[in-house]
């Protein structure tokens, strides 16, 4: 057989084979003489044979291969680049931070090699600068889109977490740190807070209420002079002393008012590091935040209510530093209800109130103390009425004029304390009503008693005896 019989018989075979695998075009006599018909068809490999790898920018890596290389592909030059150097060895280096693939191919296109390339920025300093800084921590750096990072891992103390993410901060960029670090050990915080407050008001007012009238001939002269006492309205209304002479009515009204308001709290208050607690004791009152009707425009109207908080409250936020040393955010807040700047609105009166706030970050041991005091507020005022001219009058002025006078004197101390806290154990624990029992009717009727006296079980000391009666008693 010639050799063109023996190419139209293979360029035959070759259609009917491409024919039943469904090849839509055959191949030609050329395609057959260029050994394309003959060469073994390539393994097409996915994303699941690659080998996935890390690279800085601008650093590189060196790939031996099982095989000579005759063809390499880039899938984006610009992320990471490959440089063949001998038959069987490749440099694979980092251009940009990204994500691509490369691959390496033999001379009968069968593929050698995969490698899926994430190129992020260096990260070694950064590791190696938390690595000195916290040699006993356990934390790992990644990064976190085109020029962030991420720190995980785990410390001992949230001053080690605060350290790692002020130190990666400098040297990454703030806003461009994740922190994810957990504190192995998180302590609870107890707080002992004391809020003392006196107040001492002062009141005084005096005057005189002239009323009567005067005639001559046919001429009344009728005269009113009554006390308004602008600062603390008339407070003495019907009470008084009273002259008459022929006509004329003289009503003296003097008040003196002293009164003096002590206002304690001493909560104790248990926080995890980190985390806030409140307390309050007080109450809350209404105010009116709005009117809805139903239907809109109607004259069904509802008055919406609110309510606000007064009394004694508190907010802290303690922080645990190092063993022994507590970071500590305070605010206290001392409130009550004043009708000073009362508003009266469709018949309700909405009280105002006076406040007196406190807010401080310190950083403290265990144990010590923080005192907020010098918090004093010395408020006084005075005002003279009269009739004009004749108030100025020496001795007489005093017929036609009054005096109201006001002091406030507040004063304002709040005492801190804190202390890292410890599991206890329940025997250690005890309650306010431990061995309390009722008395008996004959020393509820005839003796007063409201409880019967115990002692102390478990207890003895006859180094220091003790004598009389112990328990719990009630006033």
């Amino acid at each position: 057989m010639t050799k063109t019989k023996l190419l139209r018989t293979a360029a035959a075979a070759a259609l009917i084979v491409m024919t039943l695998l469904g090849r839509s075009s055959p191949l030609t006599a050329a395609d057959v003489a260029d050994g394309a018909m003959f060469t073994p068809a390539a393994r097409i490999h996915g994303d699941k044979s690659a080998q996935p790898i890390s690279l800085g920018v601008s650093k590189s890596i060196v790939v031996d291969l099982p095989g000579d290389i005759k063809d390499v592909l880039v899938a984006d030059p610009k992320i990471a680049n490959a440089v063949v150097r001998t038959a069987r060895r490749a440099y694979i280096i980092g251009v940009a931070v990204g994500q691509t693939n490369v691959y390496f191919f033999d001379a009968e296109g069968r593929q050698l090699m995969g490698f899926d390339i994430a190129v992020k920025r260096d990260l070694n300093g950064i590791r190696t600068a938390l690595r000195r800084a916290l040699p006993d921590a356990d934390i790992h750096i990644d990064g976190l889109g085109p020029d962030g990072v991420v720190l995980t891992g785990s410390v001992a103390t949230p001053m080690e977490s605060q350290q790692a993410y002020d130190l990666a901060v400098r040297l990454v960029g703030d806003g461009k740190v994740a922190n994810s670090i957990t504190v192995r050990q998180r302590d609870q915080v107890l707080l002992k807070v004391t809020v003392a407050e006196v107040k001492r008001d002062v009141i005084k007012q005096l005057g005189i209420d002239l009323n009567g009238n005067l005639s001559r001939g046919q001429a009344v002269l009728d005269f009113h002079n009554n006390n308004p006492f602008p600062i603390n309205q008339p407070l003495v209304t019907g009470n008084g002393v009273t002259l008459s002479y022929r006509g004329v009515t003289a009503t003296l009204r003097a008040m003196e008012r002293a009164g003096v308001i002590r206002t304690l709290a001493e909560p104790t208050l248990t926080a995890i590091s980190g985390e806030a607690a409140t307390f309050l004791a007080g109450g809350e009152f209404p105010i009116i935040a709005g009117v809805t009707c139903n239907p809109p425009g109607s004259n069904q109207c509802q008055a919406m209510v609110q309510f606000k908080k007064f009394g004694v409250g508190l907010n802290f936020t303690p922080v645990v530093l190092s063993q022994g040393r507590i970071s500590l955010r305070v605010l206290t807040e001392v409130s009550e209800l004043s009708t000073d700047a009362a508003i009266v609105t469709a018949g309700i009166t909405i009280p105002s109130l006076n406040v007196r706030r406190a807010d401080t970050t310190v950083e403290i041991p265990s144990g010590g103390t923080l005192a907020m005091a010098g918090m004093i507020q010395n408020q006084t005022k005075q005002q003279l009425n009269g009739f004009p001219g004749l108030m100025n009058l020496p001795v007489l002025g005093a017929l036609f004029k009054s005096r109201d006078y006001i002091n406030h004197q507040t004063e304002l101390v709040v005492l801190v304390t804190p202390y890292i806290a410890r599991a206890v154990a329940q025997k250690d624990l005890s309650r306010p009503d431990d061995g309390f029992v009722d008395a008996s009717d004959p020393a509820t009727t005839l003796l007063g008693r409201f409880n019967r006296l115990y002692g102390t079980p478990g207890v003895n000391d006859p180094a220091k005896p003790y004598r009389g009666d112990v328990g719990f008693f009630l006033d």
